[in-house]
């Protein structure tokens, strides 16, 4: 049954309105994924096939799909409303997702509104230690068996997480290779590090039927995408091999 939704988060960081809409705009992956830029005026084109509905820089910025093409959502809609604090120093954010899902619709929100909290904490921590700075992303997704309940739980251990490693703490990494690290988020479905150089995020998609994911945003001047995901890729599949 068709039902709608909205997902209401509004937050504080350390950069000008200007820079949010820059890293909210520019599609290159700093803290989301690559993406088509929207078109720079409304009824513009967008990621997706979605259309600007919105467009005043440096403040508003509403992006719309009606037929977003996924079997359980028919209506995807993103609002960023900004507003300059401390004289400019700082931005207030009001971030809106919005639509209609037409299936599953506890779990389908349960997993968006989660998403969104990490996602968004991504983006000030992309704000704060790293924009404007070139990026290089890359993505994978783990095997089947990463799948399983315990999933995320595995792959912390197999980093070298210990159960009560909390947020904030700098930790050693046991990855593809030997790093350290802030472990800059950590939830029961999410796990963020950030080094000198990158932002390594952990999915915990298992928890919605999915294989865990990796997304890796390397800041480094010679970052190489398929080198980064070759890598993680052999060790996620490492961590379920029997």
């Amino acid at each position: 049954m068709s039902k709608e939704f909205e997902i209401v988060r509004e937050f504080e960081v350390d950069a000008t309105p200007e820079e949010v809409w820059e890293a909210i705009t520019n599609g290159t992956g700093g803290y989301l994924w690559p993406m088509e830029a929207p078109e720079p005026r409304v009824g513009g084109t967008a990621a997706f096939g979605s259309t600007v509905a919105a467009w005043d820089p440096p403040h508003h910025l509403t992006i719309r799909s009606e037929d977003v093409g996924f079997s359980v959502q028919s209506v995807n809609q993103l609002e960023h409303v900004i507003e300059s604090r401390d004289g400019g120093r700082r931005a207030w954010v009001r971030y809106v997702h919005s639509g209609i899902f037409t299936d599953d619709w506890d779990n389908q929100y349960d997993g968006a509104s989660r998403h969104t909290d990490f996602y968004l904490h991504t983006l000030r921590e992309y704000l704060t230690h790293f924009a404007p700075r070139p990026v290089t992303f890359a993505q994978l997704d783990g095997p089947e068996a990463s799948k399983a309940p315990d999933a995320l739980t595995a792959v912390e251990r197999a980093l070298g997480l210990a159960d009560d490693t909390a947020t904030g703490a700098r930790v050693t990494v046991r990855g593809p290779r030997e790093f350290d690290a802030v472990l800059d988020y950590r939830n029961p479905y999410f796990v963020g590090l950030r080094t000198e150089g990158a932002l390594v995020r952990i999915f915990g998609r298992n928890h919605w039927g999915a294989p865990v994911g990796v997304s890796v945003h390397d800041f480094a001047a010679d970052a190489d995408a398929k080198a980064n995901e070759s890598a993680w890729q052999g060790w996620l599949d490492g961590v379920f091999s029997p």
